[in-house]
């Protein structure tokens, strides 16, 4: 079986430092070390996404970050509908750029079509505007 990831854009922000503070801002509500990120649709392809995939968040157009994938958990809203929680470890890993074309709701995006994590190092290094990094990588130089 083959890992499979998921793809989503990060609406509302425009930064990884705005993800991290969302999820600081939330942290209270999750087990520890978790995030979640609630979902209209349960994946189908839900054992390929448990061994050992990510979502990937595209903000601005770039893909620049991933969370990986701990499980998935039915979570209802307020109108009681049934939704389903991605349950993701609370490390957000960044990427290398890769552009994205806007789209709705989630896509799954097979390992092999996933940008490669960034080096520890890089990860604490200033996040490029978003608009430049979708440009260098258009070009292959991010």
């Amino acid at each position: 079986m083959a890992t499979l990831n998921i793809v989503k854009l990060c609406v509302g922000a425009d930064s990884i430092e705005d993800l991290t503070d969302w999820h600081r801002a939330h942290a209270h509500i999750w087990a520890k070390g978790t995030t979640e990120h609630v979902t209209r649709m349960w994946p189908k392809r839900e054992e390929e996404l448990l061994d050992g995939g990510s979502l990937y968040w595209v903000i601005k157009g770039v893909i620049l970050a991933r969370q990986r994938i701990l499980g998935l958990a039915e979570r209802r809203g307020g109108d009681g509908i049934a939704r389903c929680a991605l349950v993701m470890d609370a490390e957000v890993i960044r990427t290398e750029a890769a552009p994205r074309r806007p789209f709705q709701g989630w896509r799954y995006l097979p390992a092999a079509d996933s940008p490669r994590d960034l080096p520890k190092a890089r990860g604490k290094e200033d996040t490029l505007p978003p608009a430049l990094a979708q440009a260098l990588a258009e070009i292959g130089l991010h």
